[in-house]
């Protein structure tokens, strides 16, 4: 599951580590959120260009959008089975950027939910591993969405998760955004926990559990916040 994540970096970093030419004007994202905007990189003749498109993934064949706010995730190990990605996942995959994605585990004695931040010791962005579609409303509005996959956590994160989102490392970025590159059994062969190696996961304040709250004080960490989640010990890979 990966249902808020964060892009701060630097628009100059993304342009680089992307090997982009342009970015669309963004700005630092804290707390995005499902049906929010997000960044994306698809390949188009040969160049990866970025574009930004609405979270929760709408089949072209959908009736309404509505269909996308349970669809923000997508299983790496029946993603080629489903009619709501199977074709996609054929012809229309993509790279989500990011630095960082939250998730929550149980607070203790039953209390608030404790959100965790995941993210590279070093803030470096990375990319999940994702999918897109365009749907066209009876209007004649052309939407295009996204969805993030997921797989089974590495063992950093299975501590606190059962699921974690794909990231791919840099050099199968191409591989993944090349329909005609490889098979598809060799596609799902890169959809696997993310090497544990250089990962943080840290506790933050409650602020991130309000989907509209924005900014810095998402990953502030108040000083009745635990610094470590309840019962476990092991943070960094």
């Amino acid at each position: 599951m990966c249902g808020r994540f964060t892009l701060r970096a630097n628009p100059a970093e993304l342009v680089e580590i992307f090997e982009l030419t342009r970015l669309p004007e963004i700005s630092p994202r804290y707390n995005i959120a499902p049906t929010q905007p997000v960044l994306v990189v698809r390949l188009d003749r040969g160049f990866r260009v970025p574009s930004l498109l609405r979270w929760g993934l709408v089949p072209h064949w959908a009736k309404d959008l509505s269909i996308g706010a349970r669809a923000i995730n997508a299983r790496s190990e029946t993603v080629h089975e489903k009619p709501m990605f199977r074709q996609a996942f054929e012809r229309r995959r993509c790279l989500i950027p990011a630095d960082g994605y939250y998730e929550w585990i149980p607070g203790e004695e039953g209390g608030k939910r404790q959100p965790l931040f995941h993210h590279l010791a070093d803030d470096r962005p990375f990319a999940f591993a994702g999918l897109w579609d365009s749907w066209d409303s009876l209007e004649g509005e052309t939407v295009e969405t996204c969805t993030i996959l997921t797989t089974t956590p590495n063992d950093v994160v299975a501590q606190f998760h059962d699921r974690m989102p794909v990231i791919l490392p840099e050099d199968h970025w191409t591989t993944w955004l090349s329909s005609s590159e490889s098979s598809g059994a060799d596609i799902r062969g890169l959809l696997v926990p993310a090497d544990p190696t250089g990962w943080k996961i840290t506790p933050v304040g409650f602020a991130v559990n309000r989907a509209t709250c924005e900014g810095p004080v998402c990953l502030s960490v108040p000083s009745n916040t635990p610094q470590t989640p309840p019962g476990q010990f092991n943070f960094d890979a």
